[in-house]
């Protein structure tokens, strides 16, 4: 065996199953990279597994790592179907409440949620883990989520939805420029065409392509600020730490963040507006759902299948989205959709 100095984690070839692989970054602390499938896993250390434990220790090997690979994705689609009707929420939240107050609260449900799943103190091994804990915050809840409320009211809908869907294209190239552990095929390139072509069949299905500098450049940013929260979560992955206490942490420090974009931009927060029952019930379900339960399943499917899999999802958002809105509001689908739905779901295979 070799042992890493840091998280005293064995890793070599005679690692028992499920097989798993550690990678030395420059700072010499050990990094966990997945546990491989036998298609990935060298011949010669499948041949050593076999001579050390028998040709079972193979098959419990696959069937392991086949579980935790189902788990990783049943997370995945989950947390986009909860994420997918999340557009209709805000929208009822932000008839009475600003973007920077529907984010607030939103976060301030979700860290009670998290501080009453997990009462625990969250501790950091390092003032590394620290600062990516605030980069992933800083990314991923208190940029993204303003640059989309920001978005939409510039630009609509279906152009925002079609925009930040491009979100596992910067996922896959901010994972292979900062991690070094994800190879792009050329199939992953050809299923975000189909994929993207048929988000643009699902959004503008019935409407009329209108852009806006502004609104439209705010999206991209919203994206691109999502590929630097994968980023900064999976270099997390791997040393030990608590889910819930590392997303209650992440939203912690989102606050923080937002502090000054609120003393900047003006906050006019009344009790009343949070009170109504449309809107109280769009922010605890923004809170409780889709922001404390549906980050920790993210967090854990990213865990498990890594971002660049994980990320490809997104592509399903503006299809689950139509349908949440026939189900919920009674708008009509256009045959058009459905075309571009299949295509969806083609480039998300072949993803």
């Amino acid at each position: 065996y070799r042992q890493c100095a840091s998280c005293k984690r064995r890793y070599g070839c005679a690692q028992p199953y499920p097989l798993h692989v550690s990678r030395r970054p420059a700072d010499g602390r050990c990094r966990y990279a997945g546990t491989l499938s036998l298609a990935q896993t060298p011949r010669v250390v499948v041949s050593s597994l076999v001579l050390w434990q028998g040709k079972g220790a193979v098959r419990r090997m696959r069937a392991s790592t086949w579980t935790e690979a189902g788990r990783g994705h049943a997370l995945a689609l989950g947390t986009i179907l909860v994420w997918a009707t999340t557009f209709i929420a805000s929208t009822i939240a932000l008839r009475t409440l600003s973007p920077v107050e529907l984010l607030a609260a939103r976060m301030v449900v979700a860290v009670v949620a998290l501080l009453v799943a997990y009462p625990k103190r969250f501790h950091t091994k390092t003032r590394k883990h620290e600062l990516y804990l605030m980069g992933a915050a800083l990314c991923g809840v208190t940029l993204y989520f303003l640059f989309e409320n920001w978005a939409l009211t510039y630009t609509n809908s279906s152009n925002c939805s079609v925009i930040i869907s491009t979100a596992p294209f910067f996922v896959a190239m901010a994972t292979r420029l900062f991690l070094k552990e994800e190879r792009l095929n050329r199939w992953f390139f050809v299923g975000f065409v189909i994929a993207m072509v048929g988000v643009s069949m699902v959004s503008f299905a019935g409407r009329v392509l209108r852009l806006n500098p502004l609104g439209d450049g705010l999206c991209v940013l919203a994206a691109m600020c999502w590929a630097g929260y994968s980023v900064f979560i999976r270099k997390l992955e791997g040393f030990g730490y608590n889910t819930l206490g590392l997303t209650r942490r992440v939203f912690l420090y989102g606050l923080l963040f937002l502090a000054p974009v609120g003393a900047v931009t003006g906050v006019d927060f009344r009790v009343q507006d949070l009170l109504a029952p449309a809107t109280l019930g769009s922010v605890l379900f923004l809170g409780l759902v889709a922001s404390a339960l549906c980050f920790v399943t993210w967090n854990t499917a990213v865990r498990l299948i890594g971002p660049v899999r994980t990320s490809v999802y997104i592509y399903l958002t503006p299809g689950v989205t139509i349908v949440f809105a026939w189900l919920i509001l009674g708008d009509p689908i256009n045959p058009l959709a459905v075309g571009g739905a299949l295509l969806t779901l083609m480039g998300l295979w072949l993803s």
